[in-house]
């Protein structure tokens, strides 16, 4: 029986054994053989499998998208919109909603630093303060008074 032992494959991934455990666990990895002693023997694409599910993370893709994309990538005859090109696609546009967000963020931060603004309360009460305060607590959801 050949394969690699769970702490091989977790050193060659950059990955610890938990985290190879917790992915077998979500099947985002197919359970691995095991020798006569019951130890784990993993054939040697499950390092680029793991590498795989963290560089796709990094890329802001849930376990549960991260599992979608291996499931479809396993199934050549499912249709293309299911496949990586869509999901990278709305991922981007994800990102670049967060990205836009961000940006009007740090421009109200920037006003409100350059404005000077020290108390919150004091600020909010001032005409010229730049945060917008009124605009951001309507329509958001109520939150808990603590």
């Amino acid at each position: 029986m050949s394969g690699l032992r769970s702490s091989q494959v977790a050193a060659a991934a950059g990955v610890n054994l938990q985290t190879l455990r917790y992915y077998e666990r979500r099947g985002l990895l197919a359970e691995p053989d095991r020798t006569l002693g019951g130890h784990r023997l993993y054939p040697a694409e499950t390092v680029t499998v793991l590498r795989v599910i963290k560089a796709a993370q990094r890329l802001g893709f849930t376990l549960d998208e991260v599992a979608d994309l291996l499931e479809a990538g396993g199934h050549r005859h499912s249709s293309t919109d299911t496949g990586l090109r869509a999901r990278a696609q709305a991922k981007l546009a994800e990102v670049q909603q967060k990205i836009d967000d961000l940006q009007v963020i740090a421009g109200t931060l920037r006003a409100a630093v350059d404005a000077g603004c020290d108390d919150l309360v004091a600020c909010a009460g001032q005409p010229c303060c730049p945060i917008p305060f009124a605009t951001i607590a309507v329509g958001a959801p109520d939150a808990d008074p603590r």
